[in-house]
């Protein structure tokens, strides 16, 4: 991918659409709810911080005070996703390097995606992985906010 391919990565991205295939290419159940919501930013010296928020989700029933149900904390975990760290791009690919998430699991890993550029949207894809127990690949269309939004 050319320096002018990166330099049309930096910004920031509205989640527009999130959707899972199989391996044989069949259509899965949305992986975040049918209508998620989510921002992706990647700045010019090399960072990267990504936010998804599922579709549906509750309010805490204690509102912002804690403690909350320990069931309403484990689902407003299970329904957000965030992470920041540094990015690189390489060839069709960009790669996340972890150093902060809400899943402790993916600090200090890398997360490949497939990047490809159509119009004002982005499109990343996963490799091949494991949810909701079958092997599928997760395709996240982003499209460009642009600055004075």
């Amino acid at each position: 991918m050319s320096d002018n391919q990166k330099d049309k990565l930096v910004g920031t991205w509205k989640l527009v659409s999130a959707s899972s295939k199989s391996a044989s290419g069949e259509q899965n159940e949305p992986p975040y709810g049918s209508n998620p919501a989510g921002l992706l930013t990647y700045t010019e010296d090399g960072r990267v911080s990504a936010m998804i928020s599922y579709d549906g989700r509750k309010l805490l029933s204690g509102g912002a005070k804690l403690p909350a149900l320990l069931e309403e904390q484990a689902e407003a975990f299970r329904t957000f996703l965030a992470y920041g760290g540094r990015y690189k791009v390489d060839g069709d690919k960009v790669i996340h390097s972890i150093e902060i998430s809400s899943i402790q699991n993916y600090v200090n890993r890398e997360l490949a995606r497939t990047l490809k550029f159509e119009g004002d949207d982005i499109i990343l894809i996963t490799p091949p992985m494991m949810v909701n127990g079958k092997m599928q690949t997760i395709e996240l269309v982003w499209r460009r906010i642009q600055a004075n939004a």
